[in-house]
């Protein structure tokens, strides 16, 4: 599969405006991550990436191809949605069994190893999983459907810790063996950041950020030190993210790296680290 190219998208839902005029160009065999706050049009765009929904305006093609009722292109994706639409009654091995009648290169030994591996019983139905195995159920049947785009709507919803960094390890062991492209929509920034090539970040509807993690990072910085003297650094300086526990205060400074003032800092005694995904990104949403 080629790029995933976002062309002028909007969603109109009545007189809401869920996305506006959005433009992505998605290179492929890259693991995005699709931040926003609630409602800033996040799931919307993937149930247009999907033909779930119709655009208002705009296209999206991949491989060229648009995705409107094209069941060549549409074979070679799965999307992992926040709501359970599986048959309650069913029992999982049985699911595990017909994904693979629509996805054919699904992978059910995998599937089955990846279960024993999370604790996860496939002879129970839909309906008796917890929150934390639903989610766990869905993303193993999306890893072992072998698409060559997946796409994950809060992925880790109800999970715990452990089983967190369970799946986020074998999320990029799938992708190093058979690289794809993989979007992650969440809004556990700081733990999905370690994972992270490229973010995008939505804001009512609108497109504010599409670019590599690192790039990101690079246009922000923290300080660390003695309150008072933070306070001297970061006069007349955007910032956010202020910590303070005793006298020891942390700031996020919102300028380029290339712009530290590491004499100033030196002469007052503070230290400098790199910025935090989740700090800008709450900078960049408010």
């Amino acid at each position: 599969m080629k790029t995933i190219e976002i062309k002028g998208v909007s969603k109109y839902y009545r007189d809401i405006k869920a996305l506006d005029n959005v433009s992505i160009t998605i290179e492929r065999n890259k693991i995005y991550g699709l931040l926003g706050r609630n409602g800033a049009g996040k799931t919307t765009l993937l149930n247009l990436m999907t033909n779930r929904v119709f655009p208002t305006g705009g296209e999206i093609r991949i491989d060229g191809e648009s995705v409107l009722e094209n069941d060549r292109v549409l074979r070679n994706m799965f999307y992992m949605t926040e709501k359970n639409l599986y048959p309650e009654s069913e029992k999982l091995k049985s699911i595990f069994k017909w994904t693979g009648q629509f996805y054919p290169m699904f992978d059910i030994e995998y599937a089955r190893g990846l279960a024993e591996k999370f604790g996860l019983n496939i002879n129970k139905k839909v309906k008796g999983l917890s929150t934390g195995y639903s989610s766990i159920f869905k993303a193993i049947i999306a890893l072992a459907s072998n698409a060559d785009i997946l796409l994950f709507d809060e992925p880790v919803l109800g999970l715990d810790a452990n089983h967190r960094d369970m799946l986020y390890k074998e999320l990029l062991e799938s992708y190093n063996q058979s690289p794809k492209t993989i979007i992650i929509s969440t809004h556990l920034i700081e733990e999905v950041a370690q994972v992270l090539e490229e973010v995008i970040i939505i804001r009512e509807g609108k497109l504010i950020a599409n670019q590599p993690v690192e790039d990101l990072l690079s246009c922000a910085y923290t300080v660390t030190g003695e309150a008072s003297r933070v306070d001297r650094y970061i006069e007349g300086k955007k910032h956010t993210g202020s910590q303070v526990i005793g006298n020891i205060k942390s700031v996020t400074v919102l300028e380029s790296i290339q712009n530290k003032n590491k004499a100033l800092a030196k002469e007052l005694g503070l230290d400098f680290s790199k910025a935090e995904l989740q700090k800008l990104f709450i900078s960049l949403t408010n």
